[in-house]
This record gives C-alpha cells, structure tokens and sequence, in this order.
C-alpha cells in the first residue's frame, strides 16, 4: 500500500486530511491501540476526541497513526532538540591553544596570561604549549617551570586539567576553567 500526501517542507508529519491510506492502524491518545480502521473512521475518532490524527509510521503495512495534539507534539519535539543541542555544545567547549617559549618575556607571559583569563571565563578550556627549539630540549625542565608559573598566574579562573607532559619537541598542559559554586 503506498501512502502518498501534500508535498511536506521541513520534514513535518502528515495530519488529518493529508494522509492518503484508504486504512490505517489507529493509536488513542492515550497509547491504546484501536485497531486498523478506514480513514474516515479515524478522522472521525479523531475528531469527537478533539485532536489531530497524526501519520506516525507511513511505511509500514498498514500505517500507523495515533491520535493526539500536534501543535503540543511539535512544541514539545522542538524543546527536546533545542535541548539536545545545549548539550552538545556544552560537550565541545573549544579548546584555544597558546604557545609559550623557554626564553619569553614577562609583557608577553602577562598578554598571554591576561587573554587567556578571558577565554577562560567564558568556560572555554586551553592548551599551552611551549616548542623546543635546538639545546632547549635539553633542558626541558625550564620549560615545565615556564608552564606552571603561568598555571599560577591563572589559579583564581582555572585548574590543570591536564599536567604538564612531553609530546616530540611539545611540552603541553591544558587548564580548565573552575566550577563556580
């Protein structure tokens, strides 16, 4: 049986007269199955309860329907996703890199620390990263000194999520803004 209707923008459900089954497996509103009826029928059932018959499931053999308050139905699947998306986005927080040197400057450390403070309060997190170049890698530990004098300098907006480590000619450490109590 193919079910047909009005050319449907925005991916939206098929309601009352739209739906194009000569039968359909009608749902009450309150879940119960009523069994499979003639279109008419369900609109009419449809009707007396004071609600929208709502195509659920078009491919299957026969459709499914259920009867219910579109306009809430949609309201409410529009919430759930506006909620959904809060989430991801509060699961991918970016991530602002700012590399350091062995040798840097204390103006420069205070921008860095000072733009960096900014991005954190946003409740954004970040990676510092101090490159080694030449003899430098042979004195790494000036390196890490660097790294916790600016976790220091940052202590009152974030903590160290990650310490300090080595990765190739990279000494990295992230820091992640504190939770506000």
């Amino acid at each position: 049986m193919e079910v047909s209707g009005i050319a449907n923008k925005d991916k939206e459900l098929y309601i009352n007269e739209q739906i194009r089954a000569k039968e359909v497996m009608v749902i009450g509103p309150n879940g119960e199955q009523l069994g499979v009826k003639p279109i008419k029928d369900a609109l009419t059932l449809a009707g007396y309860a004071g609600f929208d018959l709502v195509l659920m499931s078009p491919n299957s053999n026969p459709p499914v329907c259920k009867i219910m308050d579109y306009n809430k139905f949609k309201y409410e699947s529009k919430k759930k996703q506006k909620e959904n998306m809060k989430k991801q986005r509060e699961a991918n927080l970016e991530i602002k890199e700012y590399r350091l040197s062995v040798t840097i400057d204390t103006h420069d450390f205070d921008t860095r620390v000072r733009n960096s403070s900014k991005y954190l309060e946003k409740g954004h997190k970040i990676k510092v990263a101090i490159r080694f170049k030449g003899r430098e890698l042979a004195h790494t530990e000036l390196g890490k000194d660097v790294l916790l004098k600016f976790a220091k300098a940052l202590e009152d907006v974030a903590i160290i999520d990650q310490q300090p480590k080595m990765e190739g000619r990279f000494m990295t450490m992230m820091l992640m803004p504190k939770k506000e109590k």
